[in-house]
Formats: structure tokens, C-alpha cells, sequence
């Protein structure tokens, strides 16, 4: 693959098997609670594991990228996202379901890091908030593919054999990226150069880390928690995922749509802005609403705008000889963020006896963007000017 807009496709397939398989807990939550005999806390816990790895990976991931090549390290990744799908479709213990889970989720940190590093080197300069809009919307798209399949699977089958599903999904991405990836000629002359993060090159990708991380626990309080909070009121578990999937089918749109508008206006800051006031605004909306499937449909419209400006912000401040490390700073900042998110919300629903609280939650994390947004574009200003 030549061109960059087909290697674009081909990591959006890939990243797709890893957002199927970060759902997968919270898709299948009933079956979970049922066979394991465990509460919504517990599930905020499997569902924060996930993601929990990259706390201490996520730096080393972006080195190991560096020393070991992207695509090999991407391919060791899969074959860990696998094993660990694997491990709990095969086992009946609890703490090996927590096992498997921690294992497929150190794939999944190499996955994040490394593709997201990937992107930036086919696009540095151009389109680059249209194609974050697109790889990061591989997320959602995974996310919602398994709310509509994984519950029928697991009713029609089992539990078992919905985690089976997710495993072959992984193999299958391991396919793809095996045969049909490389990376651009031009960053193999530019990969080597020294180029160390330090001052305000330092502290304005730290900002950009903390906003993702904070929109990205915002993001998840959707998928992690509006099955429950559907329940909660009366819906089946198959109705509650599927009025889920349309929040994040809609936000399939709204992502590309928002880097689409970001590099077309070249507003990227304002259209980032914008978008966080509407999706801070439309969380506290659709958790009191009784219009559920109109709240939702506002929702998923507002939740993806700002996705691709941020996901630009780094290549702002990073170069090739310091992308990979940049990259692995970015990831643990958003690692934390996101563990987090899911165990706050978790405990705080359950103290409170009120779901609908996790998504003023999110809120209140969208307003912390917007603050850290006003502190990023300072800092950058001030190194443009050095």
C-alpha cells in the first residue's frame, strides 16, 4: 500500500478488533454478572482493566516501537489481544478473567501508542485532523459493533462463544496489518534524529494527553454505563445496548466530521471548543430526559466533534525524532485518565444509587478540556515564538 488514504483503511479495520474487544464487558455485562456471580462495581473494574496496562506501558511502548519497528511490535500486540480473548472464553474462574483481560489489554497499549504513531507518520501535515477523525473513529464503529452483536450472540450461544468471536477478530486484524502494511519512505530518514521533549514542548504534550484522557472517561461513561442506566428504568438488556449503539453510531459521523470541519476552517481550536460545550451539554441532557432516543441521537451528533482536533494537538508540538516517545507520553496520561473514569463512576453510582450520575461526571471531566485547551494553546503559542 502506496497510498496513505488505503493504509488509513487498513489501520481503521485493525483498531476496529480492539475497540470490539474493550466492549466486550460491558456489551455482554448481564451474562458477565450472571456467570460470575458479580455486582456493577465489579464490572467498572473488568472494564477499567482493560485499559489499566497502559499506565506503565504506554511510555516504554512508544521505545519499544522505536528500537523493535511499529508493525512487529503491533503484531506481538494482536497475538497478546488474542491470548487473553481467549483466557476468558475458555476459563470459569473470576481471576482468570481478570487475567485475561490485563493481558489483552498490554496488546492493546502497543496497538494505541504505536498505529496512532503510524497515522501521524502518512499524514504529518497533511489532513491530519480529517484522518485522526477517521482512525479514532474506529473506536466508536468497534464499540458499537459489538453492543448490536455481542448480546444476541451470547443469548443465541453463549458467553463463551461471544468471547470466541472476539478473539478471531483479533486474529483477523493480524492478518490484515501483516500483509498489507508498511511505512512511509520518507520517516525512515527522519526516525533517527534527536530531537529531545523538554520546557514548553513538554508541557503543552502533557496538556494535549490530559485532554484526551478526560474526553476519552467522558466518552466511556456512553458506553460503560447508559446499558446500565437504561436497565435501570425498565429496558432489556438487548434494547438498552441497542439504543447504546446509536449514540455511537452517530458518533461514527460526528467524529470524521469534526477533523473534516477542523482542516477545512482551519479553526482546529474552535471547532475543538465548540464541540466539548455540546457534549458536556447533551451528557447532562440525556441522563434526565424521558425523550431517550432523541437525547441519545444529540448526543452521539456532539460527543464526536472534538475526537480528531485533539488527536491533531501533538503533531503540533512533536517532530519525527521525537514522535515515538511523545507518543508514549500522550498514551500514559490517557491510560490514567480512562482506568480511572470507569472505577469513579463505578464507585460513585453505587454510593449515590444513582446511574445517571456518571454522566454528569463526564461533564464535569469535558469542562477540565476545555480549561486544559485555554492552557495548550498558551504553551504553544510561547514555543512558536522561541
Amino acid at each position: 500500500m502506496n497510498n496513505r488514504w488505503q493504509v488509513l483503511a487498513l489501520l481503521f479495520g485493525v483498531r476496529v478488533a480492539m475497540a470490539f474487544q474493550f466492549q466486550a464487558v460491558a456489551a455482554l455485562s448481564p451474562s458477565v454478572m450472571n456467570e460470575f456471580n458479580v455486582g456493577i462495581a465489579d464490572i467498572g473494574l473488568l472494564i477499567g482493566l482493560y485499559l489499566s496496562p497502559g499506565i506503565l506501558l504506554a511510555y516504554p511502548g512508544g521505545e519499544i516501537g522505536k528500537r523493535f519497528g511499529e508493525k512487529s511490535v503491533v503484531l506481538a500486540g494482536l497475538l497478546l489481544m488474542a491470548a487473553g480473548g481467549l483466557i476468558m472464553a475458555i476459563c470459569d474462574s473470576w481471576n482468570l478473567q481478570i487475567t485475561g483481560r490485563l493481558l489483552a489489554g498490554v496488546g492493546g497499549v502497543l496497538l494505541n501508542v504505536l498505529m496512532t504513531k503510524m497515522v501521524t507518520d502518512w499524514f504529518q501535515g497533511r489532513e491530519i485532523a480529517t484522518a485522526m477523525g477517521i482512525f479514532v473513529n474506529s473506536w466508536p464503529f468497534g464499540i458499537a459493533l459489538a453492543l448490536i452483536v455481542l448480546p444476541g450472540l451470547a443469548d443465541a450461544a453463549s458467553f463463551d462463544m461471544a468471547m470466541f468471536a472476539v478473539a478471531g477478530l483479533t486474529m483477523l486484524g493480524f492478518a490484515a496489518l501483516a500483509i498489507g502494511y508498511h511505512p512511509p519512505e520518507d520517516s525512515k530518514s527522519t526516525e533517527t534524529l534527536s530531537a529531545p521533549l523538554r520546557g514548553t514542548v513538554l508541557a503543552a504534550l502533557i496538556c494535549a494527553g490530559l485532554i484526551w484522557g478526560l474526553y476519552n472517561a467522558a466518552l466511556g461513561m456512553i458506553f460503560s454505563f447508559a446499558p446500565a442506566m437504561l436497565a435501570e428504568r425498565g429496558w432489556s438488556a438487548t434494547s438498552a445496548s441497542s439504543a447504546t449503539s446509536i449514540v455511537l453510531w452517530l458518533v461514527a459521523v460526528s467524529v470524521p466530521l469534526g477533523g473534516i470541519i477542523a482542516d477545512r476552517t482551519n479553526r482546529t481550536d474552535g471547532v475543538l471548543f465548540a464541540g466539548l460545550v455540546l457534549f458536556g451539554a447533551m451528557l447532562a441532557i440525556a441522563s434526565r430526559s424521558d425523550a431517550v432516543l432523541a437525547s441519545f441521537v444529540g448526543l452521539g451528533l456532539a460527543a464526536g466533534l472534538s475526537a480528531g482536533p485533539i488527536m491533531s494537538l501533538p503533531s503540533r508540538v512533536l517532530v519525527a525524532g521525537n514522535r515515538a516517545v511523545g507518543m508514549g507520553i500522550f498514551y500514559t496520561l490517557f491510560y490514567g485518565l480512562v482506568v480511572l473514569g470507569p472505577l469513579a463512576a463505578g464507585s460513585l453510582a453505587d454510593r449515590s444509587g444513582r446511574i445517571n450520575i456518571t454522566f454528569d461526571l463526564g461533564t464535569a471531566m469535558l469542562a477540565g478540556c476545555a480549561i486544559l485547551l485555554i492552557a495548550f494553546r498558551y504553551l504553544d503559542e510561547k514555543r512558536s515564538r522561541t
